[in-house]
């Protein structure tokens, strides 16, 4: 039976638990950088019965803070599980196990990589591993934009032209990034044939198509439209406690936080130049839904299109889409 391996991740450091024939061998704590992968490559190597790549590493999907540590162990050909945060819990709810903390979130993980045995997961090619950097440093640059357009409009004067010479220098830079995107997405013939599919939908423009692309990566990873609604935080969020039972408020708290944050706009722009998500919101305003339910199930509508084209391989067509 192989070892299983419990990692439990945050911004800063990755807590780790090795669990050998049921019972939870050794822990560890290692930053959550490459100095601190290459420590956990070689821990592993050393405490893991037949070498590390004889074990099972299991950890939550957890934003973008996962897929580093993910992706370095999958290269270095170590089995890797990344599930959805909520499995744990429901693992951990169906044990009874109460105790909260990283230490044990790592032993919980193992815990379950041992009892489900969860599919592995594949890190993503190299084309879409420089894609997805590239749409990060694109997110990074813009919000530093934000920021210093902000201040120039209440700076000093005497600070003002030195705002400004950094405004230009990431005015460069962002354009720099674009053209690098663009150069990625065309020269790989999977990339560019996914963004001529995003392409033919009202609503997705040359910005946010890279991001959807960098995003969702291989649209064969999700079997159904559910599932990548699950993985954007766009499924409903029950409530069935308190005064109000069996009530939906809003979404998941859970998912790709980016991912929900782009589909906002395109939304708005698709409720009113899509055909088919235009129907669809004036069929909720119809039935005096609140503005904002209406916009986050147009959200909901837009990523379904999404996945539509991407999983058929078909360009948009209003008439196959109207549901």
């Amino acid at each position: 039976m192989a070892v299983c391996v419990g990692i439990d991740v945050s911004k800063a450091k990755l807590d780790v638990a090795v669990l050998v024939e049921g019972k939870i061998k050794r822990t560890k704590v290692v930053s959550n950088d490459t100095a601190g992968f290459v420590q956990l490559l070689g821990w592993l190597e050393s405490h893991v019965p037949g070498g590390v790549n004889t074990s099972h590493v299991c950890m939550e999907a957890s934003g973008v803070y996962h897929e580093a540590v993910a992706t370095f162990l999958y290269d270095h050909k170590v089995r890797v599980s990344v599930v959805n945060p909520l499995q744990i819990k429901r693992y951990a709810e169906a044990k009874l196990m109460r105790c909260k903390s990283d230490q044990a979130d790592a032993r919980l993980i193992a815990q379950f990589a041992a009892a489900e045995s969860p599919p592995p997961w594949q890190a993503p090619p190299m084309s879409l591993r420089q894609l997805q950097a590239l749409v990060a440093r694109l997110d990074t640059l813009l919000g530093m934009q934000r920021s210093e357009l902000n201040r120039l409009q209440t700076a000093h004067e005497a600070v003002q032209p030195s705002i400004q010479a950094v405004l230009d220098s990431l005015k460069e830079a962002i354009e720099q990034v674009r053209e690098q995107i663009r150069r990625t997405v065309d020269d790989d013939p999977d990339l560019k044939r996914r963004s001529e599919l995003l392409e033919s939908i009202p609503g997705l423009g040359e910005r946010t198509i890279p991001q959807l692309l960098a995003y969702i990566g291989s649209p064969e990873r999700f079997t159904t439209v559910k599932a990548l609604a699950a993985y954007a935080g766009l499924n409903p969020a029950p409530r069935s406690s308190g005064s109000s039972l069996n009530v939906t408020h809003g979404t998941s708290r859970h998912g790709h936080r980016q991912l929900k944050r782009i589909l906002y706009f395109p939304a708005m722009v698709a409720g009113r130049f899509n055909p088919v998500v235009k129907a669809f919101w004036e069929r909720l305003q119809e039935q005096r839904k609140p503005g904002k339910v209406i916009v986050v199930a147009c959200m909901h509508k837009l990523l379904s299109l999404v996945y539509g084209v991407l999983k058929s391989g078909k360009p948009f067509d209003s008439r196959l889409s109207s549901a």
